[in-house]
């Protein structure tokens, strides 16, 4: 086992005032949101580790330039430090926008490029001893958070490798985030696809059809201690808002309320605004949230377009517009259920049943692969980062599983 030295992490930080910082009190507010802007990075954007470029509120570029220890480029890394703390994730180096801004429970960290590769303490963060760092000044008084969290970032004893060792294991670890990333963006290519066949059969159909004419409510509750622990659990935090494949879940294990039974390509409707959008075809058989509608179909060949009908603009503005509830509207299964959609024949619909079934077994078998690589990722993240294992080692495991 390879001994590396440890340092306090401010001594990698790089040279600018605010190379670890945080916006201070209420820097930025719901009254500073604009349609365009400065994307601002919410705890969202880091859920999942690997950074998530989308579902960003705005700020405009004159309130951006007001913080600019605030202000994120590519190579920063970001934690929170308050509510789900132990996230943490990094900005791309190849990101959709030039610059971003972080929340109010976020912090920055960026490091001298001479002495720390932001990948490598990235995968060091997110491993068991990084999170143990990390959360080992928690405070469980109200909202769980950080005590002082910029002075607790800089304070954190963090491993220091010489840069070749960091860049070793990163590469390592990179190469099976990017088979992820490349699996991840077969699944919106595949959504794009969904959506720009439906919107073609739409415009040349001449019928319409209430959707209930399609599908049907799934009311088939389950008592928490019903629930086994090796099922498979979906909530709205699981279903992306990109794309209609439902391919993360978690184990329904410790699940304390009632949820609702699903089975393996049911349709699952968010049902809270602003989650009218988040609607998916799920890979698996499970459970769901009963903030969730489990819509299914009448007929097998009814499955593909009542998909697309379900997660379409028109459908998802008119859950909008219906929803009940002034402090957080919902949707009911009676008011999508006489809504009509187009409607393109029998045979047309089954022929595009065909269709998204191919598109939805080559997204599974990603999704699969991805969640094998997933496994392994977590398995090398530690012994690479002890230097249990050589590099040269898990390059080879690497390279037979990709």
């Amino acid at each position: 086992m390879t001994e590396w030295p440890t340092i306090q992490f401010q001594e990698l930080a790089d040279e600018s005032k605010s190379a670890i910082s945080k916006p201070y009190g209420s820097a930025i507010t719901k009254e500073d949101y604009v349609p365009q802007g400065v994307p601002v990075v919410r705890g969202v954007n880091l859920r999942n580790g690997i950074f998530l470029d989308d579902e960003f509120v705005f700020i405009d570029e004159k309130k951006a330039d007001q913080m600019p220890g605030a202000n994120l480029i590519s190579g920063d890394l970001v934690f929170t430090h308050r509510g789900t703390i132990g996230q943490v994730s990094m900005i791309p180096r190849y990101p959709r926008y030039p610059r971003y801004v972080l929340s109010t429970s976020q912090v920055k960290a960026r490091l001298d490029s001479k002495r720390a590769l932001p990948e490598f303490y990235y995968y060091w963060f997110s491993s068991s001893a990084g999170q143990h760092e990390l959360l080992g000044n928690t405070s469980t008084v109200g909202v769980p958070g950080l005590g002082q969290p910029v002075a607790t970032i800089k304070s954190l004893r963090v491993p220091h490798p010489p840069l070749l060792v960091q860049k070793a294991v990163a590469a390592v670890l990179g190469a099976l985030d990017d088979k992820i990333a490349a699996n991840g963006r077969i699944a919106t290519r595949s959504d794009e696809l969904l959506r720009a066949h439906y919107a073609g059969r739409c415009a040349d159909s001449r019928e319409m059809i209430r959707i209930h004419e399609l599908g049907m409510i799934v009311r088939d509750m389950v008592p928490a201690e019903s629930l086994a622990g090796d099922e498979d659990y979906i909530g709205l935090e699981h279903m992306p808002r990109r794309h209609v494949w439902l391919s993360s879940w978690e184990s329904a294990a410790g699940v304390i309320s009632a949820k609702t039974r699903f089975r393996r390509g049911d349709v699952l409707f968010g049902k809270l605004r602003p989650y009218f959008h988040k609607v998916g075809c799920a890979f698996t058989d499970g459970v769901s949230s009963t903030d969730i509608l489990v819509i299914r179909s009448k007929r097998d060949i009814f499955n593909g377009w009542l998909l697309a009908a379900l997660s379409s603009d028109d459908v998802v503005a008119h859950a909008s517009a219906v929803g009940d509830g002034t402090r957080m509207p919902r949707v009911k299964w009676d008011d999508l259920a006489n809504y009509h959609v187009p409607w393109s024949g029998l045979e047309c619909a089954a022929r595009f049943n065909q269709f998204v079934s191919s598109l939805s077994d080559r997204v599974a078998s990603a999704c699969a692969e991805s969640r094998r690589l997933t496994e392994l990722r977590e398995i090398l993240l530690p012994k690479l980062l002890s230097g249990e294992i050589r590099v040269r080692d898990a390059e080879k495991v690497v390279e037979e599983a990709t």
